[in-house]
């Protein structure tokens, strides 16, 4: 099979969405299926035997941080190019309008799958009266699709009282080689921790960005002088983060790639993961298969991760006094020791394979529908014609 995906972000950025992609690539070339990545051109030309064609990019004047590729119609003229079986958009918003206005033009089998949750994001840009226009344009975008994934039963959930059409979940996965308690380091400790190893190091790894609600975490500093922050990311409101954490023990490392990134997870004692806008979380996975318990703001995406008391420990979101007391039980050895351990634990029933073996699954399964959609309507032209 040929496989198109179209995508809004791809290497060398870095998040959960590139993640899962670079994990289905590796799987798919292994099954020796042929993969073509339409992504914005950030100088990647090929991944892992598959082609990368890169388009155009330009930067908003809202999100200077990272460059976005707009519709164009040079995803037409490279769909024609290519001629896949099989069209999949990854997060249609921008260039991902065209990989979903194209591929239905051409008449090729669609899949789309949801992974940045816009519509909640609006609240913290102060755009929230545009929500219900933004829920009907991304509706309008994935019901061009045979079939729509997404990445949390909690968003499925949502996404169906919207009325988006045949949605699925795709599994999590994480990389349980790589994150592991073995890379546990006392000099990334000491970078971490600002020179203060011996305090509790707490590390927050994202984009920052208002969505993040990273800023909720510095009335914890003001109160306890035993703990330090690491904020590993980089983002649009990076400077203004700097601002509001100057004079507590926090430390800013920029991003953090490969050893360096495991040695972060690993060589704290918690992830802290005050985001309540995540369709999953990646994040989440990636500390706990560092053996590192994670306490989260409560929300459907984490819950379904983190269970409380036994992988993490959850706190009420926009509720200082219940993140300090999430903290507070931190204290307890035997807990830490068990939610460390449960941590490693669940994390090992989530490796890749699994999720990628489903993307396969799924791609099959939208050519069935795709080819059933197509008989129905020679049916139905068919009907009229005798009519």
């Amino acid at each position: 099979m040929k496989i198109a995906i179209i995508t809004e972000t791809f290497l060398p950025s870095t998040d959960g969405v590139v993640t899962r992609l670079k994990e289905s690539i590796k799987y798919l070339r292994s099954q020796e299926h042929e993969v073509v990545v339409i992504a914005p051109d950030l100088g990647v030309t090929e991944y892992e035997g598959a082609i990368v064609e890169g388009v155009k990019t330009t930067k908003m004047p809202f999100y200077r941080s990272r460059e976005f590729s707009m519709p164009q119609r040079k995803v037409r003229d490279l769909l024609i190019k290519h001629d896949p079986d099989l069209v999949h958009v990854v997060n249609p918003a921008l260039v991902g309008v065209s990989g979903v206005y194209y591929a239905d033009k051409l008449n090729y089998p669609l899949i789309a799958s949801y992974h940045t949750h816009v519509p909640k994001y609006l609240d913290y840009y102060r755009l929230y009266p545009f929500k219900p226009l933004v829920w009907w344009y991304f509706r309008k975008l994935h019901n061009y699709a045979h079939v729509n994934l997404c990445t949390s039963r909690a968003i499925k959930k949502e996404l169906d009282a919207k009325n988006f059409h045949n949605v699925s979940v795709w599994d999590r996965g994480v990389a349980v080689d790589h994150y592991h308690p073995r890379h546990k380091n006392e000099e990334m400790r000491e970078r971490l921790s600002g020179g203060k190893p011996e305090n509790k190091l707490l590390v927050f790894v994202g984009r920052l960005a208002p969505e993040k609600e990273i800023h909720k975490i510095r009335p914890l500093l003001e109160q306890r002088e035993d703990i330090s922050l690491a904020i590993v990311g980089d983002g649009p409101v990076k400077d203004e983060l700097v601002r509001t954490f100057e004079g507590t023990n926090t430390v800013f490392t920029g991003l953090l790639h490969g050893d360096e990134l495991a040695q972060a997870f690993s060589s704290s004692d918690a992830l802290i993961f005050p985001s309540v806008t995540e369709t999953l979380g990646l994040v989440i996975l990636e500390s706990m298969a560092s053996g590192l318990p994670v306490i989260a703001a409560k929300s459907g995406p984490t819950m379904e991760q983190v269970e409380d008391g036994k992988t993490g420990l959850l706190f009420e979101n926009e509720n200082t006094a219940s993140m300090i007391e999430a903290i507070k039980r931190l204290e307890d050895g035997d807990l830490y020791e068990t939610l460390c351990k449960n941590a490693r634990i669940e994390a090992e029933k989530h490796s890749w394979q699994k999720p990628s073996e489903q993307i396969l699954d799924y791609y099959y399964q939208t050519l069935k529908v795709y080819e059933e959609s197509r008989a129905g309507s020679s049916k139905k032209t068919k009907i009229k014609a005798t009519e």
